[in-house]
């Protein structure tokens, strides 16, 4: 009888843990609410290049890019270009240091290019690095709520940006 009682201890034990971790899994995720990005560069003043940041499309007539100590806000309808490309090299420094084995592995690093008009009606850009986990929803939620086409630059990010 013993190890069934100790069975049913350690499945009991499990279950919270695993409960704890959901609990812990939903925390994170509400409090980052939007997709993260890198601020590669762009136009938008006092924003350092290289910054990471969270993009939020939740509103209806705007979407927000926190970086840092920064809130840009961009309404859908001021926003007249988007740009996808992708920038594939091979993965040499894993090679050297882990394993031959990554030459073969390729590293995408997937790019948007979003063109706005200010406020002052001066032509604005950012460029951000946005994970390839997060690319499709963004470009097709960014198609959606501006009504304009995304632009790929090249054959290979179209497939990647499509699916």
């Amino acid at each position: 009888m013993e190890p069934i009682a100790k069975s049913c201890y350690s499945l009991g034990h499990m279950k919270r843990a695993a409960l704890a971790l959901l609990a812990l899994s939903l925390l994170l995720q509400a409090s980052g609410s939007g997709s993260r990005v890198l601020y590669v560069g762009g136009t938008v003043a006092g924003v350092p290049e290289k910054s990471s940041g969270r993009i939020e499309l939740s509103k209806n007539d705007s979407m927000t890019l926190n970086v840092r100590d920064h809130s840009i806000e961009v309404s859908y309808q001021s926003i007249n270009t988007l740009e996808y490309g992708m920038r594939v090299s091979r993965r040499y420094m894993e090679a050297v240091l882990i394993s031959p084995i990554f030459l073969v592995a390729k590293k995408r690093s997937h790019f948007l290019t979003i063109g706005y008009s200010d406020s002052d009606g001066r032509q604005q850009a950012m460029v951000l690095q946005v994970g390839g986990d997060e690319i499709r929803t963004l470009l097709v939620s960014l198609e959606a709520r501006t009504g304009r086409r995304v632009e790929f630059q090249d054959e290979e990010a179209r497939k990647a940006g499509k699916g």
